[in-house]
C-alpha cells in the first residue's frame, strides 16, 4: 500500500495543532513547556486512517520564527502539506516564510486550510481567501483548494479529509528498491530498550536485523526493532514515519541531522554542487563567498556559497554554485535544500543538489559550468556519463560511484551498458567489480602518455622505452594496480603503444644502435658472462675504455629495461641465466643441509661476502628464502 506523510505549515497560533487533533483525536504537543505556553516548539507526530483505509502520518511543525530549524527538519519527506491560515489574522510573516520554504523544498501537493472560521463573518473569510490566493500565486499551491474550518466545532474537517484522500491518489509511490535513508529528527532513550531514533524514511526499505551506519559519524549499528505509527513492524518502507531501536550506540553519539543508511552506502563530503534560487521577495542579493546556513534533510550546517557563473546573485535569480561546508555531511543528487542568512536569520532561497561529492571548482570555468548544466538538465544517462567523466582520475568502481553519488548500483550498471554500446566508455571487470573509463579520459591518457614517451625517446634514443611501472605511477596513480595494468594493456592492444618486456614505447619508435654501440653492448655482455658471480659494478664499467660513459650508461639502462641484465641492488647486476643458476644452487643446498649461512653461500658460488648477501636478500624479497638467525631457510 502507498504510504503518505501529511505536514502542516503556517504562522504561530494559527491552529495547526488543534486542526491535527480534530483530524486524529490526538495531541501532538508532548513537552510540558509546549502545553504551558500553548505553542509548538518541537516537531509533533501522529497518524490517522483515511476512509479508504489508507494510514497517513502527520507532522506538526512549530510556527514561531525562533523554532524555524525545527520546522525545516519536519519538511523532509512531506507528500501533502496543509498551509494553515487563521481566519481572524490572514497571511502573517511565518505564513509567507513557511510557504517559501515548502516551495523551495520541492513539495508538490497541498492545499490551504483557513482555521477559526467560526470566529469571523463569512465576508471576512472571502477576503482572507483572496489574500491567500494572492500569496500562493506562482507557488506549488497556486490554484489549490482553500477550505474554511472550525477545529473546535468540527466544521469543514470532513472536507479536509476528503481532499487528503483525493490527493493521496496523485502521490507517486516511493521506490522500495532505492537506497534507504532515514534523516533523524528525534533521538531519545527508552529504559530497557536503549537508543531510539525517528524520522521519515525517504525511500527504500529497512528490516529488523539490518546492519546500518550513521552518517557522517560512520558509527555502525544494527536495527533491533522498528515501529511504524506506534506499532511494531518487521519492515519500514519509504514514505513512512519510522522509529528505530539501534543496537550498540548511545544517545549522545547521535544528533538530529544524522542519516541512517546501509553500511558503506554514502560518502561524507565538505562540498556540494547545487543549483540555487533566491526568493523574489528579498530586498538584497548575495555576494560570492557569503556565509549562510544550509538546511539539508534534518541538518543545519554553516557554509559559504561560491557562485560559479555569476558575480552577484540577485533576488529571484538562479545560479550554479558550490557550497563549501564547515562540517561534513552526506547527500544525494536531487536532494532539496534551504538557505538562510547567517545573521540576521531569515530564509533567502534554496535549490537542488547536482553533485554530492564534487571536486573543488573554479569560478567561471566553462567546462565546469557545462558539466553542471548537463547534471541539471540532462537525462539519467547523460548524468551518469558526466559523473564518470568528472571522477575519471579517481578510477572508481561502480560500487564506489554508487556510494559517492548515493545512486542505485543497478541503475548505474544499466546506463553503463548503454554507454558502452555507444562506445562512450570502456569497461574493465576485475574481481567482480566494474570500472567504467570514459572515452575522453582514454584519449587524455593516450595523448599525455604519448607526449611523455616522445620526450623520453628524444632524451634516451638507445632505450627501448619507459617502464610500465613508471607510466602507471605517473598517470594511473589512483587506480588499483590490476586496473592500471589492464588499462595500459588495453591501450597497447588498441595499437596506441607497443610493449617489449616491461617497457612501453611509441608504435613507430625503435632504438637504433650504431656499430660501435653494438660492440660496447657485446663487450658488456662478455664481461658479465665471464665474471658470473663476481660481476662488475656500473661504476667499474664506466672506468673502462669500452666507450663514452654516457653511451655505456644508456646501454646498461636499455639492457635492464629489456631484462637482459637484472639489478638486484645498487651495486649488484647479474645476467638472468646466472641468477637462475644461483637460485638452483641455493635451493639444492638448503634442501640437503636444512639451511645456509652467508659464508656457505659465498663459498658455494665462489663469490665475495657482499655479493652473497645481495643475492640472499634478493631471494628473501621474492619469498624464495627467509632469514632465521644466521641462516636462510626455504619459504614453504
Amino acid at each position: 500500500m502507498k504510504h503518505l506523510i501529511i505536514g502542516t505549515a503556517g504562522h504561530i497560533d494559527h491552529g495547526k495543532t488543534t486542526l491535527i487533533k480534530a483530524l486524529t483525536g490526538r495531541e501532538t504537543d508532548r513537552l510540558k513547556e509546549e502545553k504551558d505556553r500553548g505553542i509548538s516548539i518541537e516537531l509533533g507526530f501522529t497518524y490517522f486512517d483515511l476512509p479508504n483505509g489508507q494510514r497517513a502520518g502527520i507532522i506538526d511543525v512549530p510556527g514561531h520564527e525562533k523554532f524555524i530549524r525545527n520546522m525545516l527538519a519536519g519538511v523532509v519527506g512531506i507528500d501533502i502539506v496543509m498551509l494553515v491560515v487563521a481566519g481572524d489574522e490572514g497571511i502573517m510573516p511565518q505564513t509567507s516564510e513557511h510557504l517559501a520554504i515548502l516551495d523551495m523544498a520541492g513539495v508538490k501537493k497541498g492545499f490551504v486550510v483557513i482555521t477559526k472560521a467560526d470566529m469571523v463573518e463569512e465576508e471576512w473569510i472571502e477576503l482572507v481567501k483572496e489574500e491567500v490566493q494572492e500569496a500562493v500565486a506562482g507557488t506549488f499551491l497556486e490554484g489549490s483548494q482553500i477550505i474554511p474550518v472550525s477545529s473546535t466545532k468540527m466544521i469543514g474537517i470532513d472536507d479536509v479529509i476528503k481532499v487528503i484522500q483525493d490527493m493521496s491518489g496523485e502521490i507517486e509511490d516511493r521506490n522500495v528498491n532505492d537506497m534507504p535513508r532515514l534523516p533523524i529528527d528525534r533521538v531519545f532513550t527508552i529504559s530497557g530498550f536503549g537508543t531510539v531514533v525517528t524520522g521519515t524514511l525517504l525511500a527504500g526499505k529497512f528490516s529488523v536485523g539490518d546492519d546500518v551506519q550513521l552518517y557522517p559519524s560512520g558509527i555502525k549499528s544494527r536495527i533491533r526493532s522498528i515501529q511504524v505509527h506506534d506499532q511494531d513492524a518487521k519492515e519500514a518502507f519509504g514514505g513512512q514515519r519510522v522509529a528505530m531501536n539501534l543496537a550498540g550506540v548511545k544517545k549522545d553519539e547521535i544528533d538530529r541531522g544524522n542519516v541512517v543508511a546501509p553500511l558503506n552506502a554514502m560518502t561524507n563530503t565538505m562540498m556540494i554542487d547545487v543549483k540555487v534560487k533566491l526568493l523574489k521577495s528579498l530586498d538584497r542579493g548575495i555576494d560570492n563567498r557569503t556565509r549562510l546556513k544550509l538546511y539539508l534533510g534534518t541538518e543545519e550546517i554553516l557554509c559559504r556559497i561560491v557562485l560559479l557563473d555569476k558575480e552577484l546573485l540577485e533576488p529571484g535569480d538562479e545560479a550554479y554554485a558550490q557550497l563549501r561546508l564547515e562540517s561534513e555531511t552526506v547527500a544525494k543528487r536531487g536532494d532539496r535544500f534551504i538557505l538562510r542568512f547567517y545573521s540576521p536569520m531569515f530564509t533567502i532561497g534554496g535549490g537542488e543538489i547536482l553533485e554530492p561529492n564534487p571536486a573543488k571548482r573554479k569560478r567561471f570555468d566553462d567546462e565546469d559550468i557545462e558539466e553542471l548544466r548537463i547534471k541539471d538538465e540532462g537525462d539519467f544517462g547523460d548524468i551518469v556519463e558526466h559523473i564518470i567523466l568528472d571522477k575519471a582520475k579517481l578510477y572508481l568502481s561502480v560500487k564506489e560511484l554508487a556510494r559517492d553519488t548515493s545512486m542505485l548500483e543497478e541503475s548505474i550498471i544499466q546506463e553503463i551498458r548503454s554507454l558502452k554500446e555507444q562506445e562512450r566508455i570502456s569497461v574493465y571487470e576485475l574481481s567482480k567489480d566494474i570500472y567504467p573509463i570514459h572515452i575522453n579520459h582514454s584519449k587524455y591518457l593516450v595523448e599525455s602518455m604519448g607526449k611523455v614517451l616522445q620526450v623520453f625517446h628524444s632524451k634516451y634514443p638507445l632505450r627501448t622505452g619507459a617502464s610500465k611501472e613508471e607510466m602507471r605511477s605517473r598517470f594511473l596513480q589512483k587506480a588499483k594496480p590490476k586496473l592500471a595494468e589492464s588499462i595500459i594493456d588495453d591501450l597497447i592492444e588498441r595499437g596506441h603503444f607497443k610493449q617489449d618486456k616491461n617497457l612501453i614505447s611509441l608504435q613507430d619508435f625503435k632504438p637504433e644502435y650504431t656499430i660501435e654501440q653494438l660492440k660496447i653492448k657485446d663487450d658488456i655482455l662478455g664481461i658479465f658472462k665471464s665474471e658470473v658471480y663476481m660481476p662488475p659494478k656500473k661504476e667499474d664499467l664506466l672506468k673502462t675504455d669500452l666507450g663514452k660513459n654516457e653511451e655505456i650508461e644508456e646501454i646498461i639502462m636499455d639492457m635492464l629495461g629489456r631484462q637482459e641484465l637484472l639489478k638486484l641492488n645498487d651495486d649488484l647486476f647479474l645476467l638472468p641465466e646466472h641468477l637462475d643458476k644461483a637460485k638452483i644452487e641455493l635451493v639444492n643446498f638448503i634442501e640437503k643441509n636444512g639451511g645456509i649461512t652467508v659464508a656457505e653461500y659465498r663459498d658455494l658460488l665462489n663469490t665475495n661476502r657482499k655479493h652473497a648477501i645481495g643475492m640472499l636478500e634478493y631471494f628473501d624479497q621474492i619469498k624464495v628464502t627467509k632469514r632465521d638467525g644466521e641462516k636462510r631457510l626455504l619459504v614453504n
